[in-house]
């Protein structure tokens, strides 16, 4: 799809609706919407259905099978003049961004480039930041985490510490279920750095030209974190795959003297994004990070797009009250971008 041709759509838009798919961080983008006047639409399944209309933010539900049929009701939705809002399920489910002519807030280029880890790993190096080693199976003589394409929030992720390790733990996940025969071809294993993992959230805004800090969660992950409450020596007596599957996420407030290294690496990123693909990143962006014990700071994730620990965000975070003196998180803020940018007459500058 050719940007210009969604941009014409986009301008045959007279009143600008909000909306995404039901999943993710829905609550927090619809909500954001509404708070900044725009009427909301949330196209989910049936089963997650419950959650909006308990919440109510959407003024319409439309009805979903599957996250697929997006693509089926794509003129329904030009007709509603819709602006979509992306999340970590349209990575995930979705996929081919390029064939939705729906307009997207966001640049779904560097979307497609946060799903290839390889390009993902470039973008990072490009900017300048430090990020851990990466192996080949064969390759791996210490610490690592064996992670898969695209959000999958952490599902299958584990430990190994040699490739025999890798190869008996890679087996055990096929059989369990838990990874597929396709998922190992595509494998990403990558240096375990034990540190503090912080999950940094930014926002782009081409309106004002600035990067904002948003702000910062820490992802709490099933067994991984629940095998803490298991004793020692009843951990040594139990076969359990461990996994880094994110059930929620909590809020952090990263010592001051650190948010020079973040902020740092958040601009670089921007920077080296508008080598990519144009206009370059628009809107939020996760950096996902670790700080090993001499406050060395490594990036090991990017994410183009709004990310779930974000949430923990509503109604505002120290870092975007600071910004902004009043309540505001990442979903208001994509919406206040759309409004400031409509009354500037640069909506262009905010979507592909």
């Amino acid at each position: 799809m050719d940007r210009e041709e969604i941009l014409e759509i986009l301008r045959g838009y007279k009143n600008i609706k909000i909306a995404t798919l039901g999943s993710h961080s829905a609550l927090n983008i619809l909500k954001g919407a509404k708070d900044e006047g725009f009427s909301t639409i949330c196209l989910c399944r049936e089963k997650e259905r419950i959650i909006y209309e308990s919440f109510g933010v959407a003024d319409e539900i439309l009805e979903l099978k599957d996250y697929s049929d997006l693509f089926n009701i794509q003129e329904e939705l030009i007709e509603k003049e819709v602006l979509l809002i992306p999340h970590g399920t349209f990575n995930a489910y979705i996929g081919k961004l390029d064939k939705l002519r729906v307009p997207i807030f966001g640049n779904r280029v560097l979307m497609e480039w946060e799903t290839d880890r390889e390009k993902q790993k470039q973008w990072l190096l490009d900017a300048g930041l430090n990020l851990p080693r990466t192996y080949k199976p064969e390759e791996i003589d210490g610490l690592v985490i064996v992670k898969y394409p695209g959000a999958k929030g952490g599902a299958g992720y584990f430990i190994a510490t040699s490739k025999e390790d890798f190869y008996e733990k890679s087996k055990k996940m096929v059989e369990s279920g838990i990874i597929s025969e396709e998922d190992l071809k595509n494998v990403f294993i990558q240096e375990y750095i034990v540190g503090a993992n912080v999950y940094l959230t930014f926002f782009y805004s081409p309106v004002l030209n600035r990067v904002e800090l948003l702000s910062i969660d820490r992802r709490y992950e099933s067994n991984v974190d629940g095998i803490g409450r298991v004793p020692a020596k009843d951990q040594l007596k139990v076969d359990l795959n461990l996994t880094y599957t994110v059930v929620g996420n909590f809020p952090v407030v990263l010592r001051e003297s650190l948010l020079s290294k973040a902020i740092r690496a958040a601009i670089n990123v921007v920077e080296a994004s508008k080598k990519i693909a144009y206009p370059g990143m628009v809107g939020p962006f996760c950096l996902e990070t670790v700080f090993d014990e001499k406050t060395d700071m490594y990036v090991f994730e990017i994410s183009a797009r709004i990310v779930a620990g974000s949430n923990v965000g509503i109604p505002n975070s120290p870092y975007s009250y600071i910004l902004f003196g009043e309540p505001m998180y990442v979903g208001r803020r994509i919406a206040r971008e759309v409004k400031m940018a409509i009354k500037k007459s640069m909506l262009d500058e905010l979507v592909w």
